[in-house]
């Protein structure tokens, strides 16, 4: 199977470098050109991430800090410069290594390699959504709103799960109730305004960010 990489660079040109190289060496490669980017693209769990720490929007230790708790791989800092202080922020944040610019193609390769070989952290079936301030790991069935966990009930969680991983597409109370509680189930679709309303209560206390938005007399989705 082959190896994924995620590249996260705003300068076009080394991402297109560095994309072509290891495509071409076997990776399946990924792509970000920002910080924002870099946390959606890693839902798609690669195996190595080379992260530039100045992006606009988000830097790569801010992405570092939020991926590390959900996100086992190694990450590999790029930058242009290092000191002492800059490796131990970085160090701090969660990465493992460094690549300074300009690098050699080659030596990148045996690094990512070395670090691909080393790799002994439990992996199991990581999947992990990253949603605004919001992260949502769905192997550990737990909601993180700037890495403090927000206690979810079984059947909020079960609905959070089916709306986020359809974010966009709107849900009535009669299909949400089908798909969480189950054909078979006693109980009326009424249940389903109140699951919400408790969601968006325990999200409220962190956040005046709407998850969840009602589309009047057609249900509910999750926002994009």
């Amino acid at each position: 199977m082959k190896s994924k990489i995620l590249i996260v660079d705003d300068e076009p040109d080394i991402v297109t470098m560095l994309r072509q190289f290891f495509t071409a060496k076997g990776y399946l490669v990924f792509t970000a050109a920002s910080g924002n980017e870099a946390l959606r693209q890693a839902e798609n769990i690669p195996d190595l991430i080379l992260l530039d720490i100045q992006m606009p929007d988000m830097d790569g230790l801010e992405v570092c800090r939020r991926i590390r708790d959900h996100i086992p791989c190694p990450i590999l800092f790029l930058t242009a410069r290092i000191e002492d202080a800059d490796k131990v922020k970085g160090f701090s944040a969660g990465g493992d290594d460094y690549i300074v610019k300009p690098f050699s193609l080659v030596e990148l390769e045996a690094r990512i390699q070395a670090h691909l070989r080393r790799e002994v952290r439990s992996r199991g079936e990581t999947q992990v959504k990253f949603s605004g301030d919001l992260t949502i790991d769905y192997s550990e069935r737990t909601l993180f709103l700037q890495n403090e966990k927000i206690p979810l009930a079984k059947k909020e969680f079960d609905i959070v799960e089916l709306l986020s991983q359809n974010a966009g597409q709107v849900f009535d109370k009669e299909r949400i109730y089908e798909r969480v509680w189950g054909f078979d189930s006693d109980g009326d679709s009424s249940v389903v305004a109140e699951h919400i309303r408790r969601i968006r209560s325990k999200l409220s206390a962190h956040t005046g960010k709407t998850y969840i938005e009602t589309v009047w007399g057609c249900g509910y989705k999750w926002s994009r």
